[in-house]
Formats: structure tokens, C-alpha cells, sequence
């Protein structure tokens, strides 16, 4: 069977040929399966983030070759990797970056705008998940008024706008406290039941001990150290 995404020899280099040359991800190899949940924990400089960006098709590796559904990504002109990113990933950062100034509502429906599509129905569509997700009361909110957990679940119901196929979460946790990285868990084991695939870098434990963690995957130093199960 075909992995959703599969990473082959990957590296990223930063300041490549410099004295402050940093290699972040080295060589590796890693199949994500449709529709599972994934973790990749690691140490702080363990390579996490750097990883993640590249299997989101959010940066270009150095070296090494990136599939998606069977389709290499590497090569594909950026006008095209745009594409392919807005229409089938659905990103959530350790920070949020929420517009400020901008509704809960304008700020899930910005990745969606550039789709094209009658604009209320979009507002629905934005309304409706922020219903799903609890904070459809504050909807007219400006975002710098919200709480950590309501810019949270905004945040998280902008990843939704555009039905990703793959949700991508970046320390999602790190900024709440146990009641909400456990409600965060809770929306992560739904998204799965609808079928999604959901790759998550943390060091949380109640990130990766979580039940409905299908696979963590355990990077030190750029490399994949291990996998369980």
C-alpha cells in the first residue's frame, strides 16, 4: 500500500557552505499512513519543526525526494507546490498567528479566499466551525480578544476551512495547560474518526501518550532514533 506521504533521504541545510552551516534533518526516510495520527517528539534542536515543514511541503529540502499520494513534490515549480499545499494541508503553529484586528470568523476564512467562491457562503462555512468548535459565540471577536484556547480552536477551525486532507500541528500544545491539551486531544481523536491524517510534532506527553496516537516517530540530532509501535 502507497503512503500518504513518504520522505526519501531527506536533508535540510541551513546556511549552507558557511561557518554556521546547521544540518536540521539528515537523511532521513519516513512513510506517514492515511488517516493515522503521527507524532514526532524529539528534544528541543532534534529536528521536529524542520521535518514537519518539509512534509507539509511548506520548505524545500536540501537533498532527498518528498511523495505525496505517489506524486513527488520536490520538483514541482512553486506556483504549483502552492497549490498542492492550500488544497490538501491544514497547518496549526505553536503560535497561532491569528490577524489581529480581524474577527474570529475573517481569520478562519483567509485560506480559503484565494479558492475564489461567494463569500457567504465561506462565512458559513467559517461559522459552522467554529460551531463545531465551541467558540462560534465569538465569532465577531477580534482576534487579540480571544484566550489562548478560544485562538486556539480559531486556529484550528481555520486548518479546517479549506478540508485538508492532512492536518499539520507544530507544538500545539505548548502554550496551554493540561485541561486544554487534553480538549486539543479530544479534536485530534474526531479528526481522525472523519478520516484525516494528523501529523503533530511535540515533546508534550500528553501529546504522544495519548490513545488515539496511532505512531510516534523519535528524532535526536536530525535523525530518526526510533518508532513505536
Amino acid at each position: 500500500m502507497t503512503p500518504l506521504i513518504e520522505a526519501r533521504e531527506l536533508r535540510r541545510v541551513f546556511h549552507q557552505g558557511r561557518p554556521d552551516q546547521l544540518e536540521a534533518v539528515k537523511g532521513v526516510n519516513l512513510a506517514i499512513e492515511a488517516g493515522k495520527v503521527t507524532v514526532l517528539r524529539g528534544p528541543s534542536g532534534s529536528g521536529k519543526t524542520s521535518l514537519l515543514a518539509l512534509l507539509g511541503a511548506m520548505a524545500r529540502p536540501t537533498s532527498g525526494r518528498i511523495f505525496l499520494g505517489g506524486r513527488e513534490l520536490t520538483s514541482l515549480p512553486e506556483r504549483f507546490l502552492t497549490e498542492v499545499r492550500r488544497r490538501t494541508f491544514g497547518f496549526v503553529f505553536q503560535q497561532v498567528h491569528l490577524v489581529r484586528g480581524l474577527s474570529a470568523r475573517d481569520n478562519v476564512m483567509l485560506p480559503a479566499v484565494p479558492l475564489g467562491g461567494p463569500r457567504p457562503a465561506l462565512a458559513r462555512r467559517a461559522h459552522a466551525l467554529l460551531e463545531r468548535l465551541g467558540v462560534a459565540h465569538r465569532a465577531s471577536a477580534r482576534a487579540d480578544w480571544l484566550s489562548g484556547g478560544e485562538a486556539q480552536r480559531v486556529a484550528i477551525a481555520r486548518a479546517l476551512v479549506n478540508d485538508p486532507q492532512v492536518i499539520i500541528a507544530d507544538e500545539p500544545t505548548a502554550n496551554l495547560d493540561s485541561a486544554l491539551s487534553t480538549a486539543f486531544m479530544q479534536i485530534v481523536a474526531s479528526l481522525r474518526d472523519e478520516g484525516r491524517t494528523i501529523l503533530i510534532a511535540s515533546h508534550d506527553p500528553l501529546v504522544h501518550d495519548d490513545a488515539v496516537v496511532d505512531r510516534v516517530v523519535s528524532l535526536r540530532d536530525g535523525r530518526v532514533e526510533g518508532q513505536a509501535p
